[in-house]
């Protein structure tokens, strides 16, 4: 698989950076909630509280489940990593939960808040700041190749978005008093926004822990690089699955049956480098040959 240390080190250090801005976030949107009188901004910090759960989380899905192979894990690590995907997209379904029961409660019995600008600027900050963020975030999952980086950029994303919520729901509340209700239909809006993103995400989990091929054009990809390789005649019984972002392969390789053992030991060699060099982060590659 290779060296991983500079993948680990990269994500690591954006979810540190995460991390740091989450807890600047959480102590300004709650002040700014208590002081502005904002049920959505005070709901939107607790948002921002489960991210830094979720960092955590994903610090050691990431410095755990990209250890290599050992005597105990013959095949790497990768499900930690897939685990604390899975942890982050249940955290963001439970804080949605969480949010929209209190914000339908207190539709229900018409509670009245009246935000002040405060509360107004302060969504306006989160919003730039945990764009930035996710943008940052997303950038270096993808890079990496991290299902739980990139599922902690959406984190931070439906932060930005939820922020969004809530400054639209606040400003119509100080524009017009009579439209106060509005604060608590935003967090109510940002509660189905947040549950959405954490069932994405869960799903994407579930789909890797049960062996879920990658899209067909990365498993054309593969069986094109490997029917071009010299002597191989067909290919049969190609299966791909992905553990932590990075590509298992097993294929049958149909060749000569007057090859020798040497020659059979160099198409698989070459159907190899062909695959690591064509498809980016391929781990495990198990090749068979079958004579014709």
């Amino acid at each position: 698989m290779g060296d991983r240390g500079v993948p680990v080190a990269q994500g690591e250090r954006i979810t540190w950076l995460g991390m740091a801005t989450n807890i600047l976030l959480v102590v300004v949107k709650f002040a700014a909630g208590v002081i502005g009188h904002s049920q959505a901004l005070i709901a939107d910090a607790v948002h921002s509280i489960s991210d830094l759960f979720t960092d955590f989380v994903v610090l050691l899905g990431l410095r755990f489940g990209r250890k290599p192979p050992d005597e105990s894990h013959h095949f790497g690590h990768g499900r930690i990593e897939t685990v604390a995907s899975a942890v982050v997209g249940l955290a963001l379904v439970v804080v949605a939960i969480f949010i929209g029961v209190g914000a339908a409660r207190d539709i229900y019995h018409h509670v009245e808040r009246q935000p002040t600008w405060i509360a107004i600027a302060a969504a306006a900050v989160s919003i730039l700041v945990k764009e930035i963020l996710y943008q940052y975030t997303v950038r270096v999952g993808r890079c990496i190749r991290s299902q739980a980086v990139v599922a902690n950029a959406w984190h931070h994303r439906s932060d930005a978005l939820s922020s969004v919520a809530v400054l639209i729901g606040v400003t119509g509340a100080q524009l017009r008093p009579g439209w106060h209700i509005l604060d608590a239909y935003a967090a109510l809006l940002v509660s189905f926004f947040i549950i959405k993103v954490g069932i994405d995400v869960l799903w994407g989990a579930v789909q890797e822990f049960a062996d879920t091929a990658p899209n067909p054009e990365v498993v054309e990809n593969i069986r094109a690089c490997i029917q071009g390789v010299e002597g191989v005649e067909g290919v049969h019984d190609l299966k791909v699955r992905s553990t932590g972002g990075i590509y298992e392969v097993q294929v049958h390789l149909e060749v000569k049956k007057t090859l020798t053992i040497a020659e059979g030991h160099i198409i698989i060699n070459q159907a190899r480098e062909c695959l690591r060099d064509a498809v980016k982060d391929v781990g495990e590659i198990t090749v068979h040959l079958d004579p014709v």
